[in-house]
């Protein structure tokens, strides 16, 4: 008996040490507070804006404007078109970044009106979330982010933990609490998320093809992968359905 469970930790050891890789924890960023009021109120005030916008335009003198009207005006962004959008109408690393392929090892169930699939992990928006559909909570439950070799390199990881799209949705709903990264199959690092609605960047070295002199000979070469496999989960109140927003990326090569 003492000799199979040497045996039993001799081969744990070996799994552990193989298995040894570095754990990051992440820097916590923006709030994501979001609700269908605050879609509401931010529908209306564009619609202000946009009227301010006009009088500007026609009269061509800010000092025209009613106080009330400078005030709206001065509360105006031309950059926040889209309530629910991650990125803004700025350029970032996706002007050249992104991906072409995106699947998961399982996903709930879609409704009519709101999609789970994988593609929900990476399309920019709060509102939508890949959930995994297993039942349980979903631990070893996998998404694979699948890239072209010529994409630019990446830097720095953010992830928005939860069903974010409302208070109760993400407490009601299970976040991840560790995922696993792998880089082409390769056991990477341990990401250790926060159970927080904030934003959650993780700085690595560059991933992704270095060599980018003759971008012919880039765009031949093999395609290069990034998984994510949950390890744990913080419970949700009501569902064991795991969920996470988004997972996007900034990185270099792109400017």
């Amino acid at each position: 008996m003492r000799f199979i469970l040497s045996v039993i930790l001799f081969t744990v050891s070996l799994v552990f040490l193989r298995e040894n890789i570095k754990e990051l924890t992440p820097t916590l960023g923006k709030l994501v507070d979001k609700s269908a009021e605050g879609e509401t109120k931010f529908k209306q005030h564009q619609i202000q804006c946009e009227s301010v916008w006009k009088k500007v335009n026609k009269s061509g003198d800010y000092e025209k404007l009613s106080k009330q009207d400078k005030k709206i005006y001065d509360n105006c962004s031309e950059t926040e078109e889209d309530y629910w959008g991650i990125l803004g109408s700025g350029c970032s690393w996706y002007c050249g970044g992104g991906l072409e392929k995106v699947f998961s090892s399982s996903s709930l169930k879609s409704t009519k009106s709101i999609n789970y699939s994988a593609s929900s992990i990476n399309d920019l928006n709060y509102k939508t979330a890949w959930i995994e559909g297993i039942p349980g909570y979903g631990v070893g439950e996998f998404i694979v982010y699948d890239f072209p070799p010529e994409n630019p390199r990446i830097t720095k990881i953010i992830v928005v933990n939860g069903y974010v799209k409302s208070k109760i949705a993400w407490t009601d709903n299970s976040r991840v609490k560790k995922l696993k990264m792998y880089v082409d199959d390769k056991p990477y690092a341990i990401l250790n998320l926060a159970d927080s609605r904030q934003e959650q960047s993780f700085s690595i070295k560059p991933i992704g093809i270095s060599d980018r002199k003759d971008y012919k000979k880039l765009k031949l070469k093999p395609r290069w992968k990034i998984k994510f496999e949950i390890l744990d989960v913080y419970k949700g109140d009501k569902f064991d359905d795991t969920a996470i927003t988004e997972i996007y990326f900034d990185g270099i090569d792109v400017h």
